[in-house]
């Protein structure tokens, strides 16, 4: 492992909170939550690395946090069920303080479906891969999110940039795909017919001119997209699609060394971002576009600090 990335999972280890939370950020006030998106790639970086007692913790603390929640779950499964919206005191929040006590700040775009779908499929991931136990605690929170999942997924929510509520995303379908998948494979459920009409959105409603697109019913593409394909596979990266999707976040998307969210992003003078750029280069290695990979990685390592 190079130094930078040793140093990465030692900030990581040690920022982890006792609760077993992971904080977004912790020199950063706003970002001193934990997110379930955050969480769920930061718990799978950490199995990779073989820190699966870090994972275990995070995914415990997660599981607690949506099992002390079953009631609200519960209503907002019933009211989607009959084809209301749930209202926002009847959804999962997208962060919690490390204790696990709802964040303080006010007003939060907090429906945030694709964290939650990204946790189902880091917990298949963190059982595959470690010799950690399917806990009682894992199973009933596991449960108690792919039925939400299921109700929920047909509802427009916020992206995985806490924008665009009104719309429907294709990333945001693509972790719900993958999480449900992965709660099949742990508790032998079925979830066919949710999958197929995600799978129906995925691919009917979700390409424009042969690539897939930021939102339903827009023309443009979000970086995020390569996850369709890197990690939660539920595109092929070899898709016609996905090669023309990716081509187009190449064209319109790639900097000076660095990828954008999309096109005219504003947040912060929609700079380059360094976690969308290694997810690209994570991707070209899954196409085993080595050298390409090799350049975004360099790109990288030079916006490191001695911090």
């Amino acid at each position: 492992m190079s130094d930078l990335a040793s140093r990465s999972v030692r900030i990581i280890l040690e920022s982890q909170a006792s609760s077993g939370a992971y904080p977004a950020c912790p020199v950063f006030p706003t970002y001193h939550y934990s997110w379930f998106r955050d969480g769920a790639f930061i718990a799978y970086a950490m199995d990779l690395v073989g820190e699966h007692d870090s994972a275990k913790r995070f995914h415990e603390w997660a599981a607690a946090t949506i099992v002390s929640r079953a009631e609200l779950v519960e209503r907002a499964v019933v009211k989607a069920r009959s084809g209301n919206r749930p209202a926002p005191g009847d959804l999962l929040h997208t962060r919690y303080a490390l204790n696990g006590e709802p964040a303080d700040g006010g007003d939060w775009p907090n429906f945030q479906l694709d964290g939650f779908g990204t946790w189902l499929w880091a917990v298949g991931q963190h059982v595959e891969r470690s010799s950690s136990n399917w806990s009682e605690s894992l199973q009933a929170a596991s449960q108690l999110t792919a039925d939400y999942l299921k109700a929920l997924w047909r509802f427009p929510c916020y992206d995985c940039w806490e924008e665009f509520p009104g719309q429907i995303h294709p990333y945001t379908l693509a972790a719900i795909e993958a999480g449900l998948r992965a709660h099949e494979r742990l508790a032998s459920s079925d979830h066919e017919e949710e999958l197929l009409g995600i799978r129906q959105c995925l691919h009917q409603e979700s390409v424009f001119e042969g690539a897939f697109v930021k939102s339903i019913g827009r023309t443009d593409v979000d970086a995020s997209l390569v996850g369709m394909a890197t990690p939660y596979d539920v595109v092929e990266p070899d898709d016609p699609r996905m090669l023309k999707t990716v081509a187009r976040i190449e064209h319109d998307l790639v900097g000076q060394g660095g990828v954008h969210r999309y096109a005219k992003d504003t947040y912060y003078g929609g700079g380059e971002w360094v976690l969308l750029t290694a997810w690209l280069a994570w991707h070209y290695r899954v196409l085993d576009r080595k050298a390409d990979a090799e350049s975004l990685l360099a790109w990288i390592e030079h916006q490191a600090d001695k911090q």
